[in-house]
């Protein structure tokens, strides 16, 4: 079995995402807390650009939990029925505004226990608005970045939070902030499922994965995580 990555190789590795993207961002468009939150419900199983096309047109009428819990579910529903497991979103969506509203004063907290206790949020979706919204230091896993830790032997494990709790052990202090976007976008983009380009990696050589490809020109289809951060900025989105 390939040996786990060592302190000095965690390092070169988020150096070098670092350095291809600085500062990386979510996908998601929000416009406060509150709108990420509600994008990262929306955004269980189906895809970025999906729940983004939705919720265009649904934060400028729904953005904050007072207007969200007056539309109610069966307005949200007209916003999000392209998204998968709409109506269940929706339901979720508008119980959880009630709960801000109920017990937070209509904000959304910056408390990983009280965030949990809202209708569809689990752990993975309270990371994510941690450490987006406020933040912190927190590693949200998903399918890209499960499959990047397990991949490269970065920090390999059986479930998202034995790979959480891999990768908080091994990722530098100063590359936690921005750490999960930095998986993420390079799982999206480079070390995708069916056949990473490996071409492109700029870990290449420190990943342990065995069936790394190697025909030249595998990049030509998708854009690395750099380019698409420069292309969005050329377009004049954040």
């Amino acid at each position: 079995m390939p040996k786990r990555f060592s302190p000095n190789e965690a390092e070169t590795f988020f150096a070098r995402l670092a350095a291809q993207n600085p500062e990386p961002k979510t996908e998601l468009v929000y416009r406060n807390p509150f709108t990420l939150l509600v994008a990262v419900v929306l955004s269980a199983q189906a895809t970025d650009k999906g729940v983004n096309k939705a919720t265009a047109a649904l934060f400028n009428i729904a953005d904050t939990p007072l207007k969200m819990a007056a539309l109610g579910e069966a307005g949200l529903i007209d916003h999000i029925k392209t998204i998968g497991l709409f109506r269940n979103k929706a339901k979720n969506v508008i119980a959880l505004s009630k709960a801000l509203i109920a017990n937070h004063g209509g904000e959304v907290p910056r408390d990983r226990e009280a965030l949990e206790a809202l209708p569809g949020v689990g752990r993975k979706t309270a990371n994510v608005v941690l450490n987006v919204a406020f933040g912190e230091k927190t590693m949200a896993v998903d399918t890209h970045i499960f499959r990047v830790a397990n991949r490269t032997r970065l920090a390999p494990g059986k479930t998202p939070r034995a790979v959480e709790d891999g990768l908080v052990k091994i990722i530098p202090d100063k590359y936690a902030l921005h750490a999960h976007h930095w998986l993420i976008l390079h799982g999206r983009y480079v070390c995708v499922a069916r056949t990473p380009r490996c071409p492109d990696c700029v870990v290449r050589d420190l990943c342990r994965f065995s069936g790394k490809t190697i025909v030249e020109g595998a990049s030509s289809k998708k854009s690395s995580p750099a380019k698409a951060v420069r292309r969005k900025k050329t377009r004049g989105k954040n």
